[in-house]
């Protein structure tokens, strides 16, 4: 009998858009298994409040590492109260780094309500240039569609919202159940 190979899970979309003085991030809630939708009310965007200063997070890829990688980006957050841009870049440098760390596979979409980065286990922070980033399954979707609104009348948490329709409607691993937070 052949051995059969884990379908792998997928899905996730997630986007940052910082607009008017404010920063929305933003997640759809499903999380697939192959063909099959496993959950459709994920919760992959939180609120941190390390040391009383907030900080939302959106993440795509495995919960647990991306929930490894959230703990360690609060105890960078405690030791440097206020410095997301250091934070997250001793963490970027730690997950390049470290052996344990190297192995997890998940990325993440800070913000502090002025900062907005994404951070990878290749060791990027990345300041998005046109103040919209999105990773996941239906980033590149959620991103084309909320730069192409960036210039109207919309605000923050609207252009990620019709983004995420968008993303919705065409990625077959991201559904409209969304988890929206804002800061700022």
């Amino acid at each position: 009998m052949a051995k059969e190979e884990f379908p792998g899970w997928h899905g996730t979309t997630i986007i940052g858009v910082r607009k008017g003085g404010k920063v929305v991030i933003a997640g759809d809630g499903q999380v697939s298994l192959g063909q099959t939708v496993i959950k459709g009310t994920a919760r992959k965007v939180r609120r941190l409040s390390p040391g009383g200063q907030d900080v939302i997070a959106g993440f795509a890829g495995s919960t647990a590492d991306a929930f490894t990688l959230l703990e360690r980006l609060e105890k960078k957050l405690e030791a440097t109260p206020g410095q997301l841009a250091r934070a997250s870049v001793e963490l970027a440098k730690d997950w390049r780094t470290d052996k344990y760390l190297q192995k997890l596979e998940a990325m993440l979409i800070v913000s502090d309500g002025t900062d907005l980065f994404v951070i990878t286990g290749a060791g990027d922070v990345l300041e998005p240039e046109h103040d919209v980033t999105a990773i996941g399954s239906g980033g590149n979707y959620a991103l084309a569609a909320g730069r192409a609104m960036m210039d109207g009348d919309l605000d923050a948490e609207q252009v990620a919202r019709k983004a995420m329709a968008i993303a919705a409607d065409i990625c077959v691993y991201t559904n409209g159940n969304l988890t929206v937070e804002t800061i700022g």
